[in-house]
């Protein structure tokens, strides 16, 4: 005979029933404990915010960097200006205003792109 019912675990699947923990040395278990107090909080609880906040899918957009997505803006400039004169065309204010709206369009796209590459890498 069990000492619970079927109905009884199913209960207390809803409560905490597992514990995660890691060790820290003297100096982190007082940091640790120094945070906790100015937060209000448990280092348990605390931690198991920290557990959960990271199981959780980020919904969040992918962004890039304001400073990356200037470099690639200066890196999709030069490509587009130094072929056409390398092959000794000519370059219209026309045409290099549509090149510079092309390059405001595309720089964040393209930087996120290449960050979301160098994580992968």
């Amino acid at each position: 005979m069990p000492l619970l019912s079927d109905e009884a675990v199913t209960q207390r699947a809803n409560y905490r029933v597992k514990t995660a923990g890691t060790k820290l040395n003297r100096d982190e278990l007082a940091a640790l404990a120094k945070h906790c107090t100015e937060r209000g909080t448990t280092p348990g609880e605390l931690i198991r915010r920290l557990i959960l906040s990271e199981l959780k899918p980020h919904a969040v957009e992918p962004t890039a960097s304001p400073e990356l997505s200037e470099i690639v803006g200066i890196r999709l400039m030069l490509t587009n200006l130094l072929k056409p004169l390398a092959t000794g065309l000519k370059i219209t204010p026309e045409v290099f205003d549509g090149i510079m709206v092309e390059v405001k369009k595309r720089k964040t796209a393209l930087a996120v792109e290449t960050k979301q590459d160098l994580e992968r890498a």
